[in-house]
């Protein structure tokens, strides 16, 4: 058993540090966790806002049920994380050259997003959903995509034999996303 404190529904301000601890309920704004050390904390129900984990390290971490709303969470190394219980959404942030490596993490809510070279190789994205979200240059290669939503999100580059698409759903401009790797020309009738 761990000797780490149980801290819950607490809301911290302008943090730089945590203690080794478990949160739950808590909410954590505008917090600067940039080049940190995150690993081995357990989030659950935890809501962060306005706050950076840039380059943070998150082993082990544990983050159930846990809402990131207007964060930069650049370069992080989710595959790294926990996935026992992992459940995260992500609202407003930016996952610019982040990795979700072979994570499970059906269901999950990307709005408004911007995911500049992502990684979501081998990653279940099953009936995830990609709301007006840049992908440029974002990775999917064996991905699990079905019955995921893509109909408001752009610049995503997906090549359907090297990903399970059953199901997903994709608007008629998004097409061209799913065809550019064929070399095909897509011409709009207007």
């Amino acid at each position: 058993m761990s000797d780490n404190p149980f801290i819950t529904d607490t809301t911290y301000k302008g943090e730089t540090k945590l203690k080794k601890a478990t949160y739950d309920g808590c909410t954590f704004n505008n917090c600067d966790f940039s080049d940190s050390l995150l690993d081995n904390q357990n989030f659950t129900e935890c809501t962060f806002v306005d706050c950076n984990f840039s380059n943070a390290n998150l082993s082990h971490t544990t983050f159930n049920n846990v809402n990131f709303n207007h964060c930069k969470l650049t370069g992080l190394r989710f595959d790294r994380c926990n996935t026992f219980l992992l459940r995260f959404s992500f609202f407003d942030c930016d996952l610019t050259l982040s990795s979700f490596y072979q994570l499970n993490i059906k269901h999950t809510s990307f709005v408004d997003c911007k995911m500049f070279k992502t990684d979501f190789t081998e990653t279940n994205l099953t009936s995830a959903i990609f709301n007006n979200c840049n992908l440029e240059h974002t990775i999917f290669q064996q991905s699990n995509l079905e019955s995921s939503d893509f109909t408001t999100s752009y610049n995503y580059n997906i090549h359907p034999e090297n990903n399970k698409l059953k199901k997903a759903i994709f608007s008629q401009q998004g097409l061209f996303g799913l065809l550019s790797g064929y070399g095909i020309k897509v011409k709009n009738n207007d």
